[in-house]
């Protein structure tokens, strides 16, 4: 695992190539602490530095750049090809001769001897790197299928910059910034910005199963793209190949992620296993154990009442007979993590659960290199309440007559969230349930949808009107707009379109960008064996009837796991890897909240309408609101704007 940055110069620069490379590759350190390295080409403009975290093959013959051996390519690559040993052997049947052991060499021979699109067709792993063809005189710039790792790239001035992190980027003289309007509106509402768009003007990110080419040509540079690889032609062509017997769906997908869990746990360092006690990460652990006797695994731990799965994830180590260590976070941990949070993150991203997995890949960091994650299971069979709550919600309220739906809503908004809160509790014989009001303001929004889309846009929201809080700036259109236009998906089932839709952009633009920035601050590399794309596109092949059974959320997975895993150590209701954030604003965080929503500030700044924000913040310190996810919002593009 690496970082990588670089830059084409259509114009004339003074400065030492040298030096201009170094200030872009010092900021990707942590991503590749083990050596760096910079090529150039000054009579062209063409510039790529890179920082290594050494996994394969731990020699110089792995330094990069790379060369190509004919001299054609030279190649800054961050991720790992997980076959690259196949390639490798079958490479070499073809007379390729290798210099040393690295999947970075394989994958330079294999663009060598088949081209860059039929080679592509060939990787399984993650990655993202750029190519430079000197004989073309092209850049390609490439992204894996998933998005699991990061690319930018955007010009400035005559100069086409590009890397694995904005901050590199800004190592460049001809660098502008700026913040986009339009994206932080679009990031209020989601809480990260969405693929292709950034946080700062004209500079974007590579979607994933992408490449572009970046050809120069009487000194300018044509651009072109290529889609090689589709989330949504993988679920096309799945629906249409549809497994039809649940047990030779069970046993192929078992094979599958033991063949996925075994190509990941192939490093020269040392590999260990994040454990929630949940079933995705508790499925990876089991695999991993039948193919090591020893393994490590590591989790996060509260304690707040409620938020603590540390204990479940004991009970499964213990039973799996695992090397287990555990963290348990307090809000001072929090609190000291929270100032370097915009420097990890790069740009305002405000899924909360940012903080837990920093502070677990700092402590997996201190045993291993390699830490394997169930990252994807939710996404790909079925994981979340909102499917099969939302779903079921959507069809019954396609029932009612408008104006039914119209009065529903309107007596669920005439009441604040925790005084339905206290209305359940004071009729219920169950006990304390906090979330009931939170689940009512949901049903509201599934009332007021026109859409399966529509719905699942308005439920992921935390801000469903971000002109309200915004001094300026219009959302953008994200995938849920482009797939509500996509007429062949019109006529599949509901929980099928949400789940296309988180796996299209919640999944690579929050969940993998959380872990990639979290893990790689730590010099962690992290691998998920459900985002194999042969599992992925497994999974469009496999029923939603086989994902979801008697209100059973991913019970194909489940079944795996229970060859496993006792049951009822796995069966309990869904946490989610979050923090007690709601508590800590008003607690530990208050000074740093009032400090960042300072009214002067936020006027100074301009982006924020500074009486609305003050209302929140009010609401939810007095207890009349609770504002947690928006204030969040707020908190990390502010923490961000201050860092700037």
């Amino acid at each position: 695992m690496c970082g990588f940055s670089g830059f084409i110069n259509l114009s004339p620069v003074k400065q030492s190539y040298s030096n201009l490379l170094n200030s872009m590759l010092i900021p990707l350190n942590h991503r590749g602490p083990d050596s760096n390295g910079i090529w150039f080409d000054r009579n062209i403009g063409i510039a790529l530095a890179h920082s290594r975290l050494s996994i394969h093959d731990l020699s110089e013959s792995g330094h990069q750049p790379m060369i190509s051996s004919c001299g054609r390519y030279v190649i800054a690559f961050n991720g790992e090809i997980y076959n690259y040993g196949s390639l490798k052997s079958k490479l070499s049947a073809l007379g390729a001769k290798f210099q040393g052991d690295s999947d970075t060499e394989v994958l330079l021979k294999s663009i060598e001897y088949w081209g860059l699109e039929l080679a592509l067709k060939e990787f399984k792993g993650m990655f993202a790197f750029a190519l430079w063809d000197s004989k073309e005189k092209s850049l390609y710039l490439v992204r894996d299928r998933l998005g699991e790792k990061p690319l930018y790239y955007g010009f400035h001035n005559r100069s086409l910059l590009f890397g694995s992190e904005l901050k590199a980027l800004k190592g460049h003289p001809d660098w502008k910034g700026g913040v986009d309007r339009n994206a932080l509106s679009t990031y209020l509402r989601f809480g990260y910005v969405p693929a292709p768009y950034s946080i700062y003007r004209d500079i974007y990110k590579l979607l994933p199963g992408t490449f572009k080419k970046f050809q120069i040509h009487h000194q300018e540079l044509i651009e072109t793209e290529c889609v090689y690889w589709s989330a949504k032609d993988a679920a096309k062509s799945g629906l249409n190949n549809s497994l039809t017997c649940k047990v030779d769906a069970t046993s192929l997908l078992h094979s599958s992620l033991q063949d996925s869990v075994k190509l990941m746990m192939d490093a020269d360092v040392p590999v260990g296993a994040f454990l929630s006690g949940g079933v995705d990460s508790s499925l990876i652990v089991s695999l991993m154990k039948e193919q090591e006797n020893s393994v490590n695994t590591f989790s996060i731990g509260f304690d707040e009442k409620g938020y603590n799965e540390a204990e479940h994830a004991n009970l499964v180590a213990k039973h799996l007979q695992t090397n287990h260590h555990e963290l348990y976070v307090s809000a001072n941990d929090a609190l000291n993590v929270i100032p370097n949070l915009p420097t990890i993150y790069d740009e305002p991203f405000a899924d909360e659960s940012q903080i837990p997995t920093y502070l677990l890949s700092k402590l997996t960091r201190e045993k291993v290199t390699v830490s394997l994650s169930g990252d994807g299971g939710d996404e790909l069979f079925s994981g979340y309440d909102r499917y099969t709550k939302g779903g079921r919600l959507f069809d019954f309220k396609n029932k009612l007559p408008i104006c039914v739906n119209k009065f529903i809503s309107n007596l669920i908004n005439a009441r604040q969230p925790e005084s339905w809160n206290s209305i359940y509790n004071f009729l219920s014989t169950k006990g304390n349930e906090r979330l009931i009001g939170k689940s009512l303001y949901k049903f509201s929004k599934v009332l007021n949808s026109d859409s399966v889309f529509d719905m699942h846009k308005n439920i992921v929201s935390a801000c469903s009107s971000p002109d309200t809080l915004l001094l300026r700036g219009n959302e953008y259109d994200t995938s849920f707009e482009n797939l509500s236009l996509d007429s062949s998906f019109h006529q599949i089932n509901s929980i099928n379109k949400m789940m296309l839709m988180d796996q299209v952009s919640y999944l690579p633009d929050c969940i993998l960008a959380k872990v990639d920035r979290a893990s790689m601050a730590s010099s962690l590399e992290v691998r998920v064996p459900l985002l194999n794309h042969d599992i992925f596109e497994l999974s469009w092949r496999i029923p939603l009837s086989m994902k979801i059974e008697n209100n059973r959320s991913k019970s194909i997975l489940r079944d795996i796991l229970y060859k496993y895993v006792p049951q009822n150590l796995i069966e309990r209701p869904k946490m989610g890897f979050t923090i007690p954030l709601s508590e800590w604003l008003k607690g530990p965080l208050k000074e740093w909240v009032e400090d960042l929503l300072d009214e002067q500030r936020l006027q100074s700044a301009g982006y924020f309408d500074s009486t609305q924000v003050k209302k929140l913040w009010s609401e939810h310190l007095f207890g009349i609101k609770n504002n947690d996810q928006i204030l969040w919002h707020i908190l990390m593009f502010q923490a961000w704007l201050n860092e700037q």
